[in-house]
């Protein structure tokens, strides 16, 4: 087994995930096995109790693993599937190496960071690293390591200690260290500077790691001048030193680190030259061309509680960027704050209330994502029924399937105090209930998780003819509450048409309005399925809704070309080279979707 350990300095957010993931592709492309595992020196067990605005979204893994959202970049880069193992915390570790000390595994030892924990660490990641995540029998190649935050951080020092150690024990030959360190350009005199980056690499031989390879994030590609700099002080050869600098969109990362031969120099440290070959990415360069040639405009209204970060959707923003590419269209998501769509906030702030209004009218879609608590839940109600009236392609996910039922059954069937229980828990028209085998004491790793399965109960509907008018699929679910099955009958006879459900018949999974041009809910999580080539088909419908190709989408939606955009939409090829001749290739999307632009993004 070989690794390959991604760490970062200087500042947080440089793109270590994006990096990490372009790493993983690089070497499947060149025909080896791939895995990954994210460090996070945090000490919750799991990302499942921390708040979007902190952390960002929490992505959700086939068995129920609540995780870091870097293992979205790496399942969506390397089309593997990960576990719950894969994602190490320090809360994980210290829970593992105390429930040893109880059952006495240490009996008699003084049980301490050195050498338990660091020992717990690497047998963690020895373990882990031989499960196979890519369907095929046997380990992996190569197993690709990020270690989370900052070198220097004191929460990661046993995580660098334990990983110093690691190096040693599995052998020269078999350990590359990648550091992800940024290179400013001091705006006064406009030069790039090294000496942070120096600083960066002298703190982690300190430590105990010697990196092999640099990868540098700058606004511009790194001069000579600066490289020199930079091999000269941190000692590393000057070929081993990339510069990871902005680009229009983060397909470019792989061909950016293949372009400046990142992929041999990781050859040559893991004794991998003349086994691994050049890595062949023709579909993927296809598609990140065609990505930047887009021009024109889809709008889809994200109506949220979070809007304020762009990474509590970051899967839905992928999934949404996976489906635009495929019908040929530039996505913008206009973010909506959904208190700004209520009457309050006309009195309170009619200016954000009139905005927030403009951005919804002018939307080609909507979609509402999941979310927790009751802040903001009124501005979804609006925003749904907004959609559904004026008959504007919408998918609400999560949350977002229970507001459309709460919206319908008040608006249509004129149940005018039916509500959820999450937000009313005294409400006496309960459309949407607790699950009952949830728990109300604690929160963590309770909720109904992980991959399940969803039958479809017609093939006559949009969403089944999306999925390739399959019998059932398996998607990720990650909630606490489900719609009343004591008020499906009386919403399906007003016109509702619960199309999808579980095995037992009684949960709801999807919803739809047979006469609407769109207007799909769901109980489970889309998002976290998508990837490149592959969008998750109820955003694929959702796009297409928007920009007028549904019916052309239903009709092929299964059939894919080889560059993996759908031939009925797709983009032509040959259109693409020939243009790339005559044309300097442009950005396909706003200016916070540019790799690692520090300005608190990065994917």
């Amino acid at each position: 087994m070989k690794y390959v350990l991604v760490s970062g300095g200087v500042v947080s957010g440089l793109g270590k995930g994006v990096t990490a993931s372009s790493i993983g592709l690089l070497l499947k492309a060149s025909g080896l096995r791939v895995t990954a595992i994210k460090i996070d020196p945090y000490f919750n067990t799991d990302a499942g109790t921390m708040s979007p605005f902190e952390h960002g979204e929490v992505f959700v893994l086939d068995d129920g693993a609540e995780v870091d959202l870097d293992l979205g970049n790496y399942e969506r880069f390397m089309d593997i599937k990960l576990t719950r193992d894969n994602n190490i915390t320090t809360g994980k570790i210290y829970q593992f190496v105390i429930d040893k000390e109880r059952r006495g595994d240490y009996l008699g030892k003084t049980v301490q960071v050195v050498p338990h924990i660091t020992d717990a660490i690497q047998e963690w990641i020895e373990r882990v690293a031989h499960i196979p995540v890519d369907g095929k029998p046997g380990s992996a190649d190569v197993c690709v390591i990020e270690l989370g935050g900052t070198i220097g951080d004191i929460e990661s020092m046993p995580f660098i200690q334990a990983l110093g150690q690691f190096s040693y024990r599995v052998g020269s030959g078999n350990f590359c260290l990648v550091h992800v360190s940024l290179v400013p350009v001091v705006n006064v005199v406009g030069e790039q500077k090294t000496k942070p980056t120096q600083h960066s690499v002298r703190r982690l031989r300190g430590q105990g790691l010697t990196p092999h390879i640099l990868a540098c994030r700058s606004t511009t590609a790194l001069d000579e001048n600066a490289k020199r700099k930079l091999s000269q002080f941190c000692l590393i050869q000057a070929e081993n030193i990339v510069t990871l600098y902005d680009v229009p969109n983060i397909w470019h990362i792989p061909l950016l680190l293949r372009d400046q031969k990142a992929h041999e120099a990781i050859f040559k440290v893991l004794n991998l030259t003349g086994v691994a070959r050049e890595p062949s990415l023709e579909e993927w360069t296809c598609r990140a061309e065609a990505c930047d040639l887009l021009h024109e405009p889809v709008r889809i209204a994200l109506v949220g509680k979070y809007t304020g970060l762009s990474d509590a959707y970051l899967s839905i923003l992928k999934a949404l960027v996976h489906a635009s590419v495929d019908c040929r269209k530039k996505l913008f998501v206009d973010w909506i704050s959904a208190t700004n769509l209520e009457d309050s906030t006309a009195k309170e702030n009619p200016d954000a209330y009139k905005a927030a209004w403009k951005l919804l009218k002018g939307a080609d879609g909507v979609l509402i994502p999941g979310g927790f608590g009751d802040r903001g839940v009124q501005g979804k109600i609006i925003a749904a029924k907004y959609a559904r009236e004026n008959r504007i392609p919408f998918l609400g996910i999560c949350l977002g399937m229970q507001i459309a039922v709460v919206e319908f059954t008040r608006s249509v069937l004129g149940v005018h105090d039916a509500n959820s229980t999450e937000f009313d828990p005294n409400v006496k028209s309960p459309v949407v209930i607790f699950m009952p085998e949830g728990s109300k004491t604690h929160m963590g790793g309770t909720m109904r998780l992980g991959s399940r399965r969803t039958f479809f109960q017609t093939k006559d509907c949009k969403s089944a003819k999306l999925y390739g008018c399959k019998s059932f699929i398996d998607e990720r679910h990650r909630h606490r509450y489900e719609v009343n099955p004591d008020f499906v009958v009386r919403l399906e006879n007003a016109g509702l048409s619960f199309t999808g459900k579980d095995e037992t018949g009684k949960r709801m999974e999807i919803v739809e309005l047979p006469n609407h041009p769109y207007f799909i809910g769901v109980q489970f999580h889309p998002e976290f399925k998508s990837k490149p080539g592959k969008p998750s088909p109820l955003f694929l419908g959702l796009i297409a809704a928007a920009c007028g190709q549904l019916d052309t989408v239903l009709q092929h939606s299964s059939n894919v070309d080889s560059c993996g955009l759908s031939k009925a939409v797709g983009t032509d090829v040959l259109a693409i080279k020939a243009y790339n001749k005559k044309a300097v290739i442009k950005a396909a999307y706003m200016p916070e979707y540019v790799y690692g632009s520090l300005n608190g993004y990065h994917f």
